[in-house]
Parts: C-alpha cells; sequence; structure tokens
C-alpha cells in the first residue's frame, strides 16, 4: 500500500507555492544548469534548493531540498516533484504494484530511505518528528559533502500472467554542480539553528 503523508497537511501552502514556482523557472529560483543545486534568490535565508535530475528513467521533473517548520522547529526534507500526472513511475512502465522501495546512495555509501506521498509530490526520508518525515543529520551531511547522489527505486510489476517481476529505476544528480555543497547548507541554516538530529525511523517491514 502506498504511504501517504497525513502530517504534511498542516504545512504552510506558501512554501509549496514557492517549490512550484522554482519548477515554473521564476526568476528568483532559476536552475542554474540540468542537476546541479540552485538556491532560492533574493533572500537573506534560503528556504529551499531545486535540482534537475542529471539523468534518470523515471517522471521526476525536479528534486528540491525545503526547509519546514515542524512540530518542533525547522526541518528539512527531500522532495521529488513530477512531470505530468499520475503517481511515481519508470517511464513507460506499467502494472506497477503498490509500495515500492528507495535507497539514497551518495558516492556509493547506501542509505536506508522511507518513500511517502502527498498530493503534488513524494518525500525521501529517513527520520521523522512527530509523524513528519524529514532527512537525518547523517543523511544531509553526505548531502552537502557527497559528489554525487542516485535514487535506486525498487517496483513490481504484474504481468498479464499474473506473474511478478521486479522493476528498477533510478534519479541521478550532481551535488556539487550548480551551487554545490553551499546549496544544502544554506536550506540547513534556513529558521536558524537545526533542532537535534532526530530519531531515525525505523525501515519499513521486507526491506
Amino acid at each position: 500500500m502506498v504511504r501517504l503523508i497525513s502530517g504534511l497537511l498542516a504545512f504552510p501552502a506558501t512554501l509549496t507555492a514557492l517549490a512550484v514556482a522554482a519548477l515554473a523557472g521564476a526568476p528568483n529560483a532559476r536552475l542554474a544548469a540540468p542537476g546541479g543545486w540552485e538556491v532560492e534568490k533574493g533572500v537573506e535565508r534560503p528556504s529551499y534548493a531545486v535540482a534537475e535530475p542529471s539523468r534518470t528513467d523515471l517522471n521526476i521533473d525536479a528534486v528540491v531540498l525545503m526547509c519546514e517548520q515542524g512540530p518542533k522547529g525547522p526541518i528539512v526534507q527531500l522532495r521529488l516533484y513530477l512531470s505530468g500526472n499520475g503517481p511515481l513511475a519508470p517511464t513507460g512502465v506499467a502494472n506497477l504494484k503498490d509500495d515500492p522501495k528507495v535507497e539514497l546512495a551518495i558516492d556509493n555509501a547506501s542509505h536506508p530511505m522511507e518513500l511517502l506521498f502527498a498530493d503534488e509530490f513524494a518525500v525521501v526520508a529517513d527520520a521523522s518528528e512527530d509523524t513528519v518525515p524529514l532527512l537525518s543529520t547523517r543523511a544531509l551531511d553526505a548531502l552537502q559533502s557527497g559528489r554525487r547522489m542516485e535514487l535506486r527505486f525498487h517496483y513490481v510489476q504484474e504481468t498479464e500472467d499474473g506473474r511478478t517481476r521486479p522493476i528498477d529505476a533510478t534519479a541521478a544528480v550532481d551535488l556539487q554542480a550548480g551551487s554545490g555543497g553551499g546549496a544544502v547548507a544554506a536550506v540547513r541554516r534556513c529558521g536558524g539553528e537545526m533542532a537535534a538530529s532526530p530519531q531515525v525511523a525505523h525501515a519499513p517491514a521486507g526491506r
């Protein structure tokens, strides 16, 4: 079953609107180049950074690192905004079963992640504050210092004869292109000092 994010319903709509503006190429959040981070411009404390995947075989339009106000203080989420309508899925692949799995590989070091869904985006997270998903300090450190991020998705497809087979897909981002690690650091500073390292969420059953 696809995991939905109920905790996001209380988040300010203006932050989501900012991300949508970035994807549309607004002047204050224009992407410098495919694959590289570009931070929100024209503000003292950027609240998000946007990157276009350098390579992907999924319907991912942009990867957004976003600072949000969580239940106890500022948090950082890794969001995936999609191109067109429909669920997050490999391009041209149908009959996918629910509950895809994802792992985050940074410079080939794997970080187990949860994949959760809101109305207009998906969230990749390895920690939570109350019920709100977020990235742990460990994951943010790796994003800030790493060179290449690869999101590895694992799906199950049901064939016409009723059998199932694994389908894998990836999305890669060059972490040092564009504003590089400085973009990650800028988002982490959003809202002042970040809260203490949150408790790492448990991996879902069957991982």
